[in-house]
This record gives C-alpha cells, sequence and structure tokens, in this order.
C-alpha cells in the first residue's frame, strides 16, 4: 500500500484510510500493513499541505489533530487485540494461518517475558510486534488498568515520533514530498533497527549462556 498511490486514489479521504488501516494492523492480527510508513507519509503530506486533516488551520494544527486522531485509534486497536486475546486466546495459538502464525506469536510472547509491561512501548516500534504484543497481554491476563496505561503511552510515543519526523523533514527538505519512494525506504530501514538490536541481544545473551 504505497501512501502516494492512496493519496492519489483518495484525496481528502485519505486521512481516514489510513485512520482504519492503524487501527486494522494495531488489533486484527494483520502485521503486513504499512503503520510506520503511513505515519511518516502523513508527517510528510500535512507540512507540504497536500492534505487537510479537517480543513481547520495552519500545517501544524492539522498535525496536531492528526496525531490525536491517530494516537486514539492504535490505543483502540490494541483494546480490540486484547480482548480478542483474553476472550478466545487458546484458540488463536493453537491456530496457524496465513497471518496468525504460531511462530509470531512464540517470538512476541519471549518479547513480552524479556520486556514486561514496556513491551507495549518498545514493541510498537517493531514489527510484527506490534501487531501480536496486545494478543499476547491479553492471553496471559495482564491486567487491565496496566495494560491501558502502558498501550495508551506506546501508542502516543509511536505516533507523535513517526510522524513529526515525517512533518519536520518535509518542513526542513520540502523536496523530500516529492520523492516519497525514498522517504519510505528510509523509515523502513529505521523500522529494522529493533529487530537487528533484538536479534544482535539474543544471540550475545545465547552465547554468554553457552
Amino acid at each position: 500500500m504505497d501512501p502516494e498511490w492512496l493519496l492519489q486514489q483518495f484525496g481528502g479521504a485519505f486521512i481516514w484510510i489510513s485512520l482504519g488501516i492503524i487501527f486494522v494492523e494495531c488489533g486484527l492480527f494483520f502485521p503486513f500493513l504499512p503503520g510506520d510508513t503511513l505515519l511518516f507519509a502523513l508527517g510528510l503530506f500535512i507540512a507540504g499541505e497536500k492534505i487537510d486533516v479537517l480543513g481547520i488551520g495552519t500545517p501544524f494544527v492539522e498535525l496536531v489533530v492528526a496525531t490525536i486522531l491517530l494516537a486514539a485509534v492504535a490505543f483502540l486497536g490494541n483494546v480490540s487485540g486484547y480482548e480478542i486475546g483474553r476472550r478466545i486466546g487458546p484458540p488463536l495459538y493453537e491456530r496457524n494461518g496465513r497471518f496468525l502464525k504460531r511462530k509470531y506469536l512464540d517470538k512476541t510472547d519471549a518479547f513480552f517475558d524479556r520486556h514486561g509491561s514496556k513491551a507495549l512501548v518498545i514493541g510498537r516500534f517493531v514489527p510484527f510486534v506490534r501487531t501480536y504484543i496486545t494478543v499476547v497481554a491479553g492471553v496471559t491476563r495482564m491486567p487491565r488498568h496496566r495494560f491501558f496505561l502502558w498501550s495508551a503511552v506506546g501508542a502516543v510515543g509511536w505516533v507523535i515520533l513517526i510522524t513529526l519526523l515525517g512533518f519536520f523533514l518535509g518542513s526542513a527538505f520540502p523536496s523530500l514530498g516529492q520523492n516519497i519512494d525514498k522517504a519510505i525506504i528510509v523509515i523502513l530501514a529505521i523500522s529494522v533497527v529493533p529487530i537487528a538490536f533484538e536479534w544482535w541481544k539474543h544471540r550475545r545473551e545465547a552465547a554468554a549462556n553457552s
């Protein structure tokens, strides 16, 4: 899902399409949706005045409104995933479907064990983990008040950091908005950093214990 293509196809409705995609990625177990790139692209588009969120003011005001809406749907998506995991967790673990694969749940479970509540914040920045961490929290029956707190912190931090990065880079380098493909490659590369770090850390711990 190329953000530039989505913008061309849906115009002013792009923000609402993005909200739906973020909700689904964060709560309904579709890890291949472009959450990071969408947030980054939205920041770029708002800086370049390519979209009006609600048509209510300057780009900065539009940015504030967009981040509030995006953080809200990211949090609500997490709550949906948590409640699904809490209610029908065991069958989900036994299922090995096209998107909801057992190996992804196992890796996320291990990630959750290592980081505890902080996993809900750290996991926001790790593809796949972002999608499955909520169902793992639900299956393990993490207390709701603790889940809501850390999930809200993660949702707000993730949305603000990635969207503001796109906005300020778009403001500083207007030509970046005309080269969205290159910008997306950069944000995808940044998204891989947490995965590489976790892999390196795991290898180091395994070597120390051997």
